[in-house]
């Protein structure tokens, strides 16, 4: 089992920075892919970002290219979204997710929860106008 822990989130004006960060063990972490999702009030979970185990192929969604980035420290068992230029609309609980695969083959399959295997409970990011 493995259970990921979401830190790092809080509020920040619009146009500011933040970094979460996920810790993940009791897995072999650098096999698989992660990924950071999010939800808003009365919305479906959406995917924010995924990286491979290898940090060497990286997926966004639109919203977020150019202003977030993901990465991965794999001798920490760690995984980072670096946050810049917020908008209102990014205000959500971000979750981190371990991913069943160690790459995908495209943004596509990136953006299917159904192909992450474990979630952290999420950590709340509140972006002020």
């Amino acid at each position: 089992q493995v259970q990921p822990v979401e830190s790092g989130g809080g509020l920040v004006q619009a146009g500011g920075s933040l970094r979460l960060s996920c810790a993940a063990s009791g897995r072999t972490f650098s096999s698989y892919a992660m990924g950071w999702f999010r939800q808003a009030p009365g919305t479906e979970r959406e995917f924010v970002a995924a990286i491979s185990w290898n940090g060497g192929t990286t997926y966004y969604r639109d919203s977020v290219k150019g202003r977030f980035t993901i990465s991965r420290d794999n001798a920490k068992n760690a995984v980072y979204l670096q946050m810049n230029s917020f908008k209102p609309e990014d205000t959500a609980v971000y979750y981190c997710a371990v991913g069943a695969t160690p790459t995908y083959a495209s943004t596509t399959y990136a953006f299917n929860p159904a192909r992450y295997a474990y979630w952290g409970q999420g950590t709340q990011v509140t972006v002020s106008s």
